[in-house]
């Protein structure tokens, strides 16, 4: 069964979707005229400007809603899956990661306007949308949308949440001998105090904590790179080399180098599977190319920074060649660097990412279930059972559930990447008449200050 599903799997995240993931995001950035490099610094102006758009309708602020996002999708992909990516493609697979980056800016940006655009107020007043709406309302293909939904909830049960919650258990286990059976109680009731409020009580939770948590990994890594300035020029210089010959991975395999650099790229910024618009819908915005903006900092701060940091300090280290593999690659990497406290740092770092991806995800799950199934009490049953699963998850052995979450994963991807392709000139529409407002609203800005 296990290898079954295993080789689903692959044929699931072969090329032809990778190919697809990446084709949608270069259509759209050329689509949009490379909008994501020229309004990037408004972006991450407006992406950390607090408490703004108070009085338009939504849940969350833009600020909450991006740090939600970030929650799910900061998490054991950008420690786990950079060094999966390095060891398996060479340093090259960095610049690969980078490339993915840059184009799925372009599709978080479309997914986000769409969401934010088809968004409907629920029975308790609360937003709700992401792919299923933008599917049902805008392409006006509701089958698309019930099997985006139905891979959304498996898949939250599964990547979102018991395999993270084992990815926990794990580190405090081998770090701090923390038993799996101590971790699952207390991993299941810090879940339940936090998604039992939605998604009001999530964006405050990850407002606060995400940025602490992302800083304490980013910071640590900073640290290697400073105190080792010397062989940062060497080690970046290796990424450009090796992304175009391969020449670092076994017999030369450049297929290699850009399968994993995209492959994990797309596995860590989740740009183009769907889930992170789901967050974006609930934020407080005027206009949807707004929130969009600040939804397409994600993948900057994701990949570009904290998985660029990983990345750079996994080459520096040159333990990629070993038998490492995953976490063990990172830890091994840092404690180099940083002696036994990198071990340590590690360790956090993964119980952070871990923990936050349960609650981002909880949300994402959520929204999925109630979609397929419209009863007030659904909500309910499923934050109870996602918490019962968070501590389940601490004490299984998960290679099935991890490849059939896997799969599902991937599949959310084919019926969102079919709505931002048909959607498209809905995007090009609303990013023309919101270029229009920022115009208005510079001139307005120069004329008071004249």
């Amino acid at each position: 069964m296990e290898n079954l599903i295993s080789e689903i799997s692959n044929f699931v995240w072969g090329p032809p979707l990778l190919v697809l993931l990446v084709g949608t995001g270069i259509y759209l950035t050329f689509r949009l005229g490379l909008l994501q490099l020229r309004l990037l610094p408004y972006s991450l102006k407006l992406a950390f400007t607090r408490n703004q758009d108070k009085k338009s309708e939504g849940d969350i602020s833009h600020f909450q809603a991006l740090m939600t996002a970030l929650a799910a999708t900061v998490g054991t992909g950008n420690i786990v899956g950079v060094a999966t990516a390095v060891m398996l493609g060479g340093p090259g697979a960095v610049f690969w990661m980078w490339m993915t980056a840059l184009f799925g800016m372009a599709t978080k940006y479309a997914e986000a306007i769409l969401a934010v655009k088809y968004r409907v107020k629920n029975a308790d007043g609360e937003m709700s949308g992401g792919p299923m709406y933008y599917l049902e309302k805008g392409l006006k293909q509701k089958w698309l949308a019930i099997l985006f939904a139905l891979f959304g909830a498996v898949a939250a049960f599964g990547i979102g949440n018991m395999v993270q919650s084992n990815s926990v258990a794990g580190a405090l286990e081998s770090t701090f001998s923390v038993p799996p059976l101590a971790t699952g109680p207390i991993l299941a009731l810090l879940t339940g105090l936090v998604i039992i409020g939605g998604i009001k009580i999530i964006g405050r939770v990850t407002a606060f904590f995400v940025p602490i948590m992302a800083l304490f990994y980013v910071g640590a890594g900073l640290i290697i790179l400073i105190l080792n300035a010397e062989l940062v020029p060497n080690a970046i210089a290796l990424i450009f080399t090796d992304a175009f010959t391969g020449q670092a991975v076994a017999g030369g395999a450049l297929g290699a180098v850009i399968r994993w650099g995209v492959a994990r790229g797309v596995f860590s910024n989740e740009a183009g599977l769907g889930s992170a618009p789901i967050a974006a819908a609930a934020a407080k915005t005027d206009y949807p190319g707004r929130q969009a903006l600040v939804s397409m900092t994600q993948v900057f701060i994701d990949t570009i920074i904290i998985c660029s940091i990983t990345g750079i300090a996994l080459v520096m280290g040159d333990l990629y060649t070993g038998n490492l593999e995953g976490s063990e690659l990172t830890t091994s990497t840092f404690e180099l660097f940083l002696g036994s406290s990198g071990s340590y740092i590690v360790s956090i770092g993964l119980v952070f990412f871990a923990f936050s991806t349960i609650i981002g995800w909880s949300y994402y799950g959520e929204k999925c279930f109630t979609y397929l199934i419209n009863h007030p009490a659904m909500k309910y049953l499923y934050r109870a059972l996602f918490v019962l699963s968070a501590g389940i998850g601490a004490v299984l052995t998960l290679e099935t559930v991890w490849g059939i979450a896997d799969i599902m994963n991937g599949l959310m991807a084919i019926p969102n990447l079919i709505g931002l392709l048909g959607l498209s000139g809905v995007v090009v529409y609303e990013t023309k008449k919101f270029l229009e407002v920022l115009k208005e609203e510079k001139e307005k800005k120069l004329s008071n200050q004249t």
